[in-house]
């Protein structure tokens, strides 16, 4: 588990394709004692498995499932990525809950700048677009932000400057693609209301809750 702040920006050194699978490597910006093979960390907002390491590397396995789920698949040497050690119960909680876990592809559509802040409109798809709400919270490429506004299938964000200097946003153009994780929350509310399986208006007739 995360909270959408990001702890610096690393580098790939590679990414080796295993089939529909890869192999990733990353250079970080910190020193990789404090982690163990076996934890997690995010990479763009997804979370990956440290499967090797040394002093300021790791290695990750990238299934074929996160793949063709994620901007992950575009990387290639040399390009930035937004990085986040998992959350410790101890951790402030800064930004909001992140699981780490892509519910799909946004795409970067607009891209303006007001006084020192970019706002952003992020593109995603119909089946996302129900569980982001006007000043609920959204990640994006693994960044806790508040949304501004919603327009149909378009949501807006507004960036300061500390976090497009300190993440990938940055380096982020109209038609890039980027990695979207909806709340949480709003998928549980929404399972929750869901009808039970053989639970209908006869059902509760029959028991005596409804005429």
């Amino acid at each position: 588990m995360f909270t959408g702040i990001i702890q610096g920006l690393g580098a790939v050194r590679s990414i080796t394709r295993q089939g529909g699978d890869a192999q990733l490597a990353l250079t970080v910006p910190w020193d990789m004692k404090e982690l163990n093979i076996g934890d997690s960390i995010a990479v763009n907002g997804a979370c990956l498995t440290v499967t090797a390491k040394s002093e300021r590397e790791f290695t990750a396995f990238v299934s074929a499932e996160t793949l063709s789920k994620t901007n992950l698949t575009l990387l290639k040497a040399g390009d930035p990525v937004n990085l986040e050690k998992a959350l410790r119960m101890s951790d402030f909680l800064s930004g909001h809950l992140v699981l780490g876990h892509i519910d799909g592809l946004g795409k970067i559509r607009e891209k303006t700048a007001r006084a020192q802040s970019i706002t952003y409109g992020v593109e995603v798809a119909a089946d996302l677009v129900r569980y982001i709400v006007e000043k609920g919270s959204v990640a994006i490429d693994g960044i806790s932000l508040t949304v501004n506004r919603c327009e149909k299938n378009r949501f807006y964000v507004n960036i300061i400057p500390h976090t497009a200097q300190m993440t990938t946003l940055q380096v982020r153009k109209i038609g890039d693609p980027v990695n979207i994780e909806t709340d949480v929350l709003g998928k549980y509310v929404e399972r929750f209301l869901q009808p039970r399986q053989g639970i209908d208006l006869d059902f509760l007739k029959s028991h005596g809750f409804a005429d």
